[in-house]
């Protein structure tokens, strides 16, 4: 082969490795990133900062506890308003930003009834997931739940209307794809399902009813493991825990109901899956699953339960053989996730959190409800980097992607850059 030539074939292939390494690192695909996981390799986030260090903080249009998604340049959140001095109740937005600076490229208004929620919930508490194709959106009112899916310039590719939404607390649990097949599930004080859309139509390609109790908010997952079909994983309080077919449903296998509503979502732990449920601001209890089981593993898969020291609307974080539990009141436990036994338990914030951790780069960050951020070493010796304002509450995850990281508040955005010579590495 000539000289030049090999040249320039080197030169392509390291351009191709380049651009794919900052692909990999540029999108944040769902609730807590991709499968769930709250995971970011991102190198050079800050630990701390002030207020002055944003890249950017703007204000939205509305309130909102969704987490940002980020594929590209392009990031998409939803906010509502809701006007209790007009007929017609609140407002649900879909919004497009352009991720590096935060300048809105497009708006897609829904119409719905005001209806009851929680103190701390919102209208727009779900975050949108998206294939790099389409963006998934899910709004409900006690009449109607509806997802619907937008192509990137925001035209509207379609929508289903899934019957009413009866709850004590609203809407919140959010959609996640997969292989092109959108999943939602619908745990409310009603008729409750799994549903299963093609992505690219709409079309039902199957749907499962669920037991009936109150409303649980957990978010799906994926599980792939090597030589083993995947499982659709969901959790509810009435269901407990259960293992689907993604392809057509089928339920694979089921624990007993769990006492309480479910609201953390499940998580996947060196061969366990691992669910709690809680009320009152406290988890209650967690298990952890062994999913190869078929029929009712209750009595079989179950390898430990834990009843202390547990979140109740926190999702934990996975990192090595370690389970990160951030508690609603401010406490964080390590805990083995053989065993379910505590390594250190350690007060953090004094307020309640209402958001989920994420691990960047073995470093884990969680807001409170006063918009204080606090990073700590995901480690098994405990060690505090700090705690950061963001000038305004929040309740929502924080999301990660191409050196930058995103914090929804109440009515912001807040964005942090990776220092330059480490960002998406």
């Amino acid at each position: 082969m000539p000289s030049r030539l090999r040249n320039c074939l080197l030169a392509l292939s390291i351009c191709t490795l380049s651009t794919t390494a900052v692909f990999a690192q540029s999108h944040w695909t769902q609730f807590r990133g991709p499968n769930g996981t709250g995971i970011s390799s991102e190198k050079g986030i800050p630990l701390t900062w002030s207020p002055g260090d944003f890249a950017f903080n703007i204000e939205l249009n509305g309130r909102g506890h969704g987490s940002p998604i980020i594929w590209g340049e392009k990031l998409f959140i939803t906010t509502s308003i809701n006007d209790t001095e007009q007929e017609g109740g609140a407002q649900r937005f879909l919004n497009c930003l352009n991720a590096s600076t935060g300048e809105p490229i497009w708006t897609k208004p829904f119409g719905f009834n005001s209806s009851h929620i929680h103190l701390k919930n919102s209208f727009s508490s779900s975050t949108p997931c998206t294939d790099g194709e389409r963006v998934y959106v899910g709004f409900a009112d006690e009449q109607r739940l509806t997802l619907s899916a937008y192509d990137f310039e925001g035209n509207l590719e379609w929508r289903r209307m899934l019957g009413p939404f009866t709850s004590q607390h609203g809407f919140g649990v959010s959609p996640i794809v997969w292989n092109g097949i959108v999943f939602l599930t619908k745990d409310m004080m009603g008729p409750s399902q799994v549903f299963a859309f093609d992505a690219k139509t709409g079309e039902t390609k199957w749907s499962i009813l669920r037991n009936i109790r109150r409303t649980s908010y957990a978010t799906p997952m994926i599980l792939e493991l090597p030589g083993q079909e995947p499982q659709l994983i969901c959790v509810s309080g009435a269901s407990g825990i259960t293992g689907h077919n993604p392809y057509t449903g089928e339920t694979l296998w089921w624990t007993s109901e769990f006492p309480q509503r479910t609201v953390a979502s499940p998580v996947f732990a060196n061969g366990l899956i691992i669910a709690s449920c809680g009320g009152g601001g406290r988890g209650s209890d967690m298990w952890a699953i062994d999913p190869t089981g078929r029929g009712d593993v209750t009595e079989t898969h179950i390898k430990w339960k834990r009843t202390r020291e547990l979140p109740y609307v926190p999702t934990p974080i996975v990192y090595g053989d370690h389970l990160y539990l951030w508690c609603d009141l401010g406490i964080v436990c390590c805990v083995e996730t053989a065993t379910g036994k505590t390594l250190w338990t350690e007060r953090v914030s004094d307020k309640t959190v209402s958001g989920s951790p994420i691990c960047i780069d073995g470093k884990i960050y969680c807001a409170d409800e006063d918009g204080i951020v606090a990073v700590i070493d995901a480690a098994p010796e405990f060690k505090l980097h700090g705690k950061s304002p963001l000038g305004e509450g929040t309740h929502a995850t924080p999301a990660v992607a191409a050196g930058r990281l995103y914090f929804h508040t109440f009515h912001r955005l807040v964005c942090l850059q990776a220092e330059s010579s480490t960002a998406g590495q």
